[in-house]
Order: C-alpha cells, then sequence, then structure tokens
C-alpha cells in the first residue's frame, strides 16, 4: 500500500512540475564539452532500436496468428512480411491480398510470400467486402499513426477497414513507434497526396477526360474507431492508448511541428 502511495505521490509531481515549470531560463552560451559525445551517443542509440524494430513486431507473431486461419492484407509492406513470414515458419495458414489499385502493390507482396510457401491469393479491391465475410483477421501496415489513433495508409485501407468492421472481423496495425506522429487530424485534406490519374483512366481516353475531373489518391484516413489493436515494436496496444505512447515518445514542446 505503501509503495502505491509512493508512485501516486511521484505522478502527482511530475504532472505538477509540468504545469508549473516555466520557459527556459538555461543559458545556451556557455560551452559545454561532452554535448558532442553524448549527441552521438544518443544517435548511435537510436540507428540501433530503428534497425531492430521490424525483427521485434515479426517476433510477436506467434501470438496474433493461429494454424488455418485466412489473414487479409493489402498492398505491400515490409513490417507485414515481416510479420507473416515469422508466423508461418510455425503455423500454416492462408493470406489473401488486395492489390491497391492503381499501384498494385499487393502483387509484389504476394511474389514474396509465396516463396516462402505461404499459400496467398491476389484479388482486387472491389472483392475486399465479398470476401471478409471467412477472413479471420486482417493485418496491415501504416505510413503513419497520428495522435489520436487514426491512420495515415495506403488507398484502400479505408475501405478494407470499413468491410472489416461491418463483419467483426479483428483489424491489426503493424508499425514501429517512430510512425507515431503528434499531429491530428485538424484537416484531413492536409494530409492527402495526389498522383497521376494515367494508370486509372489514360490519357488517351480524350474525349471522356474533356468531361468530368479524375482524382488518384495516394493515401487514406483511417478513423481510430475501426482499428482493433496496434502492434509496435514495445507490444501491442489499443488505439485509446496512443495517447500513452505519445506522451512516452514527444515533449510537449515538440507537439507543435
Amino acid at each position: 500500500r505503501l509503495h502505491g502511495r509512493s508512485e501516486e505521490s511521484d505522478q502527482q509531481e511530475s504532472l505538477h512540475k509540468l504545469l508549473t515549470s516555466g520557459g527556459l531560463s538555461e543559458d545556451f552560451r556557455t560551452p559545454y564539452p561532452p554535448l558532442r559525445a553524448n549527441v552521438i551517443e544518443a544517435i548511435n542509440e537510436l540507428l540501433i532500436e530503428l534497425e531492430g524494430t521490424t525483427d521485434n513486431i515479426a517476433m510477436q507473431a506467434l501470438e496474433h496468428i493461429h494454424s488455418n486461419e485466412v489473414i487479409m492484407t493489402i498492398g505491400y509492406s515490409r513490417t507485414v512480411e515481416a510479420f507473416l513470414k515469422e508466423a508461418a515458419r510455425k503455423r500454416k495458414f492462408q493470406v489473401i491480398v488486395a492489390e491497391c489499385a492503381p499501384f498494385c502493390q499487393g502483387h509484389e507482396m504476394a511474389v514474396r510470400l509465396s516463396k516462402e510457401n505461404i499459400e496467398t491469393t491476389v484479388m482486387s479491391d472491389a472483392a475486399i467486402f465479398a470476401v471478409m465475410s471467412r477472413v479471420n483477421k486482417v493485418i496491415i501496415g501504416t505510413k503513419t499513426i497520428l495522435a489520436n489513433g487514426a491512420l495515415i495508409a495506403v488507398s484502400g485501407t479505408h475501405t478494407l477497414a470499413l468491410a472489416a468492421k461491418h463483419h467483426s472481423t479483428p483489424l491489426i496495425v503493424c508499425a514501429p513507434m517512430f510512425k507515431l506522429s503528434p499531429q491530428f487530424p485538424n484537416e484531413e485534406d492536409s494530409f492527402h497526396k495526389f498522383v497521376s490519374p494515367q494508370e486509372v483512366l489514360p490519357f488517351t481516353e480524350g474525349e471522356i477526360l474533356a468531361k468530368i475531373n479524375v482524382h488518384c489518391p495516394v493515401f487514406d484516413y483511417v478513423p481510430p474507431e475501426l482499428i482493433t489493436l496496434f502492434i509496435s515494436n514495445i507490444g501491442g496496444n489499443a488505439p485509446s492508448y496512443i495517447y500513452r505512447l505519445m506522451s512516452e515518445l514527444y515533449h510537449p514542446d515538440d507537439y507543435e511541428l
């Protein structure tokens, strides 16, 4: 009981210091010889951590993938690839890959998985909802995890997440900690990136192009309520716990980018 009170008092003290701390008062003109060595040491530690993030995530695969399951993913993710390959060393399962048109990166994912003797099927994005009823889990990667637990992921991920939610299929996101961002989705349009729609509607279709506007977004915004679990290099967490991870990874001054 005393130990619990001690921890509670420490937390209250740290919160008090955070709230009452003033601005920076240090004199940065004073020379500090060990600074260079300390910075280099910190950078080296960060590099070691970055190099091992994918392996640390893959090591958790057997806790989430079981024998004879059907797993769905979309596009290509190096982290998801390592995650599935690690599970395939001891488990037999099937993977369905949505091709992620118009870039069709899912084809590359399917080729890489099939080389490891993983039963893999490629399908069009339009078939996601129809196939979801026989899927046990959806495992995806992401470009960024926002401060509210939402995702900025490849185009088509939002469709996949909505289908998974409708069929009550767990959606697991594999992403290292460095993909956490302190930004909030206040202006979703600012996260969009568009590329040439040549793959969707070729420029040779001149008569049609003169009558319509064609947009080809690269990323989707996926709200946190569609996500079941985040798996990072430090373990698994629910979307509601992202705020805590954010406070451990970023200083409050870093929130203003």
